[in-house]
């Protein structure tokens, strides 16, 4: 595996690093094979400051870009972070050497359920959808702020990922998605980028992503097998 780069972790929606990454074994794996691991908490979650105004969110993305290394840099993402990275990555492509995005595919280009999840978490009662009950339980651990999260999926400044900034991430790229992951099917990602490869995890839903063996090792590989 190539030591050269710093592997930067970035976890998903009402969860941190620490239960995202450390919990689940990746920042050791990496750190034993030799990799310096930045694993950042994004605003809104974990360690980082939890502002309860949407419009504070509209800074997520900078201010996870500038508290980055330089780079190049290798990245993983998992929901809400492979979003934010490809969102980043759009505009800084130079930053990036190799990405691993996970659990993210046709959902980045379709309308989503935003508004439920924030009514879930505020404790409105959604018994029909499955997923944003799920994300209300993430919200009730100890480590979680509700205001925060609902703060971040009502913000004013959403901006959509556009096939022109997709098509200039040149780096290798590695998308992997559950074959049971809602966000799927992975097509309308794997066809804008210009240079990616696709992992699929059978029987594997998104929230047991980041859980997965297969996802570790598929991860693992591709950064051996693209050094920098």
């Amino acid at each position: 595996m190539n030591r050269s780069a710093p592997v930067v972790l970035v976890h998903g929606f009402a969860t941190s690093a620490a239960r995202t990454w450390r919990d689940n074994g990746w920042i050791d794996l990496l750190q034993d094979a030799g990799r310096e691991v930045v694993a950042p908490d994004l605003l809104g979650h974990g360690s980082a400051p939890r502002p309860q105004d949407p419009a504070a969110y509209d800074a997520l993305e900078s201010t996870l870009a500038a508290a980055l290394p330089p780079g190049p840099l290798d990245a993983v993402g998992f929901s809400l972070g492979a979003r934010v990275l490809l969102s980043i990555a759009s505009e800084e492509p130079e930053r990036f050497q190799r990405l691993v995005l996970a659990g993210v595919g046709a959902n980045l280009f379709r309308d989503d359920d935003t508004e439920v999840i924030a009514a879930a978490i505020e404790g409105r009662e959604h018994p029909a959808n499955p997923i944003a009950q799920y994300f209300r339980g993430l919200a009730e651990a100890p480590d979680t702020d509700p205001a925060a999260l609902v703060a971040y999926l009502r913000r004013p400044g959403h901006r959509p990922l556009t096939d022109d900034g997709l098509a200039r991430i040149a780096c290798p790229v590695l998308v992997v998605l559950g074959d049971r992951d809602f966000a799927g099917p992975a097509e309308p990602l794997l066809d804008r980028l210009p240079n990616a490869t696709f992992v699929s995890l059978p029987g594997v839903d998104h929230f047991a992503t980041p859980k997965s063996f297969s996802f570790i090792d598929a991860t693992l590989d591709f950064l051996d097998a693209h050094p920098g």
